[in-house]
């Protein structure tokens, strides 16, 4: 075997380890999460020894050698620093980087409930059951845990709470992205449906930040029996498949994602019905997907994509084209992206 052939095997063998223990680097990250290791190195205000993180710990007796290999992997791993000779010759100290500031627990912008959810045992589940949807179809999450991811959450308040959470922390970063980079999106309405709102995060930042418009948060009844009451918006139980409340404009973060195009065909049919047949617009905050995408986010939108096939019956991330398609064969007159500095880009879906 030449040397450049042998060079490129042994770079592959290398490349496979490292995704099998990619896995490991998820593991401590939520390791760290649960022990709130960010938020005792924030608590002092700058980086801090070990054995202080150690007595900032939930525990009476907390194991320093464990303690000490899971903050070398995610040193490593770029999510905290570590100081290896301090000023004064003192022990090291770990401190804070601009990741790990994404792991604050009362950050106004978190991704902890994310963690805990993508991590959870319920979530990791269905990810053993890609397999088997390639050889028989199906829905992994049904096969795994017995019904769909719906009927899950609506079943079991424990999973509804950590879902909810999930997206309730997501909606607020997209939410600042939005409100920096769609300042024009939101003024020449009167009253806005959040299709899908969960618990009401989003439109009532909407509504906080254009206190003209009347919010709307339409989900299903059992997610919004538990959204708390929120100033200036209503919240409205039913079902986007039968029918969505009149507004002038119709607002849908991560909603479509979640279905096949002939059930996004129905949700967007339902959407011109609820609008103006003139000035009304759709305002779809997803993901588009770019194959070779060189873009800051990487292949988080491919991962995600699988992460719908994995937990919903079609769910999917679109390309521009799909998009397109789907939304001309809905019965809209035209479209505009608009990329904004997070996950998702806003997708503008007009009656003419």
């Amino acid at each position: 075997m030449e040397p450049r052939e042998t060079m490129a095997l042994l770079q592959g063998q290398a490349e496979i380890w490292q995704h099998l223990y990619r896995v490991v680097d998820s593991m401590a990250l939520k390791c760290a999460v649960e022990l709130r290791i960010a938020d005792i190195i924030h608590s002092h205000g700058g980086p801090i020894t070990l054995r202080q993180i150690a007595s900032g710990i939930d525990s009476p007796s907390p194991h320093i050698p464990y303690l000490t290999r899971i903050m070398r992997l995610l040193v490593r791993k770029s999510i905290f620093t570590e100081n290896h000779h301090p000023p004064d010759g003192g022990e090291t100290l770990y401190g804070l980087t601009q990741t790990s500031r994404w792991l604050l627990h009362d950050a106004e912008l978190s991704l902890v409930p994310m963690v805990l959810m993508r991590y959870h045992p319920w979530q990791l589940a269905p990810l053993h059951h890609l397999s088997h949807c390639v050889k028989e179809g199906g829905t992994a999450f049904k096969k795994a845990h017995g019904c769909e991811i719906w009927d899950f959450a609506s079943k079991n308040p424990e999973y509804n709470n950590i879902f909810n959470d999930a997206m309730a922390c997501t909606t607020k970063i997209v939410m600042a992205a939005i409100v920096a980079e769609y300042k024009d999106g939101f003024g020449c309405m009167g009253s806005l449906v959040d299709v899908g709102g969960g618990t009401g995060g989003m439109i009532v930042e909407i509504v906080n930040a254009y206190p003209h418009i009347k919010g709307i948060n339409f989900d299903l009844p059992h997610v919004v029996a538990v959204a708390p009451e929120r100033e200036g918006v209503s919240h409205v139980g039913g079902d986007m498949f039968d029918t969505i409340p009149n507004a002038d404009a119709i607002f849908m973060k991560w909603v479509l994602h979640n279905w096949s195009d002939e059930h996004c065909m129905k949700i967007l049919k339902n959407c011109r019905k609820a609008i103006p047949k003139k000035g009304g617009k759709v305002i779809i905050v997803d993901v588009v997907l770019e194959k070779d995408s060189n873009d800051l986010f990487g292949e988080t939108p491919m991962a995600l994509d699988l992460c719908m096939m994995a937990y919903t019956a079609g769910g999917k991330e679109r390309t521009e084209l799909e998009w397109k398609k789907l939304l001309e064969e809905a019965g809209f007159g035209g479209y505009k992206i608009f990329k904004i500095p997070t996950l998702t880009s806003i997708i503008e879906a007009y009656t003419e």
